[in-house]
């Protein structure tokens, strides 16, 4: 499972940096005449509704999304880990107040929140997308390193350091994180999955990336009307998208699987 999933994601870095690799063409250029053709010489994967090439658009497309879930999952991770392990480690007040503020995140829907905070935003970069999922999605991994930090830190060996004078800060660095930190990672491999199909649905509805960017979700909104005429120009784009979300989720189970003594 590991070496499958990690040969995908491999190629999908690949293509992400260098699409070139595999399409010559541009994923902007489109010939009207050619709107809604199947697959010929040169196309494999057909025309979409503005002419496009639909095999082009599907390799860059990799791009924005491996993008938007690499960067917002190392967003989350950090954020949620640091606030997390604070309150988890000091407790008091800290914890008191954290735990209320994540609470008030969690009740908040996740599509119904991007409608709502993507929605005035014009810029075509990736970035509003990326902030918007690490302000919803901090609480999640703040509560895992939470509950995890509490655990270790009840350990002998974090006694005996503090017992010895070590400051918080050591304690935290060099004893705490090391052994609290492998839930944190198996969470945030398989999120990552899931912020990738965030990004298509956020596209698909019109508030995640917009045109001229290359984006799947941008691509299957598109093909959406056409299903039953060119069920080519969707079929294509959502498979790789599909491909991609399981290859992480099932990289984000393997590593589960190494990293818990239990499941050995």
């Amino acid at each position: 499972m590991f070496l499958l999933s990690a040969l995908v994601i491999v190629f999908l870095i690949v293509i992400s940096v260098r699409p070139s690799v595999i399409a010559s063409g541009s994923p902007l250029t489109c010939d009207l005449a050619k709107a809604r053709e199947g697959a010929g010489p040169g196309h494999p994967f057909g025309y979409d509704g503005q002419g496009c090439d639909v095999y082009t658009r599907t390799v860059y497309g990799a791009r924005a999304s491996v993008t938007v879930g690499v960067l917002a999952t190392l967003g989350v991770a950090v954020l949620g880990s640091v606030l997390g392990g604070l309150a988890g480690y000091f407790g008091g007040l800290w914890d008191s107040v954290l735990s209320r503020i994540t609470d008030i995140f969690f009740a908040i829907p996740v599509v119904l929140g991007g409608l709502v905070l993507l929605s005035v935003v014009t810029s075509n970069t990736v970035w509003p997308v990326i902030g918007f999922m690490v302000l919803l999605g901090w609480p999640q991994i703040s509560r895992i390193a939470r509950g995890a930090v509490i655990t270790a830190k009840q350990h002998d060996y974090v006694q005996a350091a503090r017992a010895l004078g070590a400051s918080d800060a050591r304690i935290l660095l060099r004893h705490i994180t090391p052994n609290a930190v492998a839930p944190v990672i198996v969470v945030s491999t398989i999120a990552l999955g899931t912020y990738i199909a965030l990004e298509a649905t956020l596209s698909y509805l019109g508030v995640g990336l917009k045109p001229p960017s290359v984006s799947w979700g941008i691509d299957i909104s598109a093909a959406s009307p056409y299903i039953r005429n060119s069920p080519h120009a969707l079929l294509w784009p959502s498979g790789a998208l599909a491909v991609t979300v399981l290859a992480f989720i099932m990289l984000g189970d393997a590593v589960r699987d190494a990293l818990d003594p239990k499941l050995r």
